[in-house]
């Protein structure tokens, strides 16, 4: 079901980009399930789609895509390749870091075809401010895409070098991002998951490490902002939840896609008609197909209300925000339910490693256990609602 802003922001040129791409994503499954990483002859023609650059601007050869455009292009990657869509969404919100970053230091970070962005969390890091720069301690995990980036970033609280916290004008702690050079950074091939398995989400450190201030900034900040592209008015917290629930929605509807032609062909053992003929499995497809839609399309308005108040007025609305996250959470687990329902009803054919099935039901329930699939947004939201005190920073990241 194509909505108005589908059809105002539609991304053709992009689509058929991935779609041309589909024997190479085909062909990179063996790859990723044994190394646990995008096969680097695929990242080479995602790049070359520049599917690695939908959120850079145009003086850094970006595609400057606006946010519908953005993530149905990543609903079209995850159709055909979870891990690939995952990697593209995370590198594609830290890579718009380059609208706070100095012009010269952005060329540095992004100016080469293949440079990517990736990072991870870490609860224990800490920056403590030196003369022109920072001496940074970071231990993280889940750092996407990091086998094949050519930078490293980290988010931590700055301190003094007296150990107090760093104050910015406002009253709020100062919260910065870093950009490190990958070879400066200690990684750990440690991911070894069900699902997801190409994303190559290792673990990496840092140890009093010096980063110039000039490759620090405030991530989403608007006095700091230097890009004018209208993109870069949307958060990259944003992105984030958006794009992942467009990565659970591409699952879902590949999934979708393929049990529909299953369901033609395949008569269950010691049966007499084909899947199709089910009563059953005709009411569970549909019941699939209007949570798929009712999902997405709820998304997506939320996204282009906020799309729409952010080229308006500079930014969304604090409630604009917290919709985006009920909508994309609702979305990452009503794909998950269409991706269950129709699991079981392939009978067999679901669980064959040669079949296309099996990886992406466990790519959906890989998705659900990440941050941005957590339950615990619902609560959020809920508090948010009924006018409780609520902690919006957790439900926009």
């Amino acid at each position: 079901m194509a909505t108005n802003a589908d059809v105002l922001a539609s991304p053709v040129d992009y689509i058929q980009r991935v779609r041309a791409l589909a024997p190479a994503f085909i062909e990179a499954q063996a790859h990723q399930e044994a190394v646990g990483e995008l096969d680097p002859r695929l990242v080479a023609e995602m790049h070359a789609a520049g599917l690695f650059r939908m959120l850079l601007p145009a003086w850094l050869n970006g595609g400057t895509l606006d946010p519908l455009t953005y993530t149905s292009v990543v609903e079209e990657i995850a159709r055909h390749d979870a891990s690939a869509a995952w990697c593209v969404n995370q590198g594609s919100g830290c890579s718009m870091v380059a609208g706070n970053l100095d012009p010269a230091i952005a060329r540095r970070v992004f100016g080469k075809p293949t440079d990517v962005l990736a990072w991870g969390p870490s609860p224990g890091a800490r920056a403590v401010a030196v003369d022109g720069g920072y001496c940074l301690n970071y231990n993280a995990s889940f750092a996407s895409g990091s086998r094949h980036a050519t930078w490293i970033g980290a988010l931590s609280l700055v301190y003094e070098a007296d150990g107090k916290p760093r104050v910015r004008p406002d009253g709020r702690n100062d919260m910065r991002a870093f950009i490190l050079p990958k070879d400066q950074v200690d990684i750990s091939k440690d991911w070894n998951v069900v699902g997801l398995r190409g994303t190559g989400s290792d673990s990496y450190a840092v140890k009093d490490l010096f980063v110039p201030a000039e490759f620090t900034l405030i991530r989403d900040d608007e006095a700091t902002r230097r890009e004018t592209s209208l993109h870069y008015r949307y958060a990259s917290t944003i992105i984030y939840s958006s794009g992942f629930a467009h990565v659970a929605l591409g699952i879902a509807r590949g999934f979708m896609e393929d049990f529909l032609e299953l369901a033609v062909h395949k008569t269950p053992r010691e049966g007499r008609s084909s899947l199709r003929d089910s009563a059953l499995v005709q009411s569970e497809v549909a019941f699939c197909k209007a949570r798929w839609e009712s999902a997405r399309g709820y998304l997506r308005a939320c996204i282009g209300d906020a799309w729409t108040t952010a080229v308006q007025t500079g930014r969304p609305t604090p409630e604009q925000r917290v919709a985006i996250r009920l909508a994309a959470t609702f979305a990452i687990h009503a794909a998950k339910e269409v991706v269950d329902i129709l699991y079981e009803a392939a009978g067999s054919h679901a669980i064959l490693r040669s079949g296309p099935f099996e990886r992406r039901f466990r790519d959906i329930h890989a998705l659900t256990q990440q941050l941005q699939g957590r339950k615990a947004h619902f609560e959020n939201v809920g508090r948010f609602l009924l006018g409780l005190p609520t902690d919006l920073a957790s439900l926009q990241m």
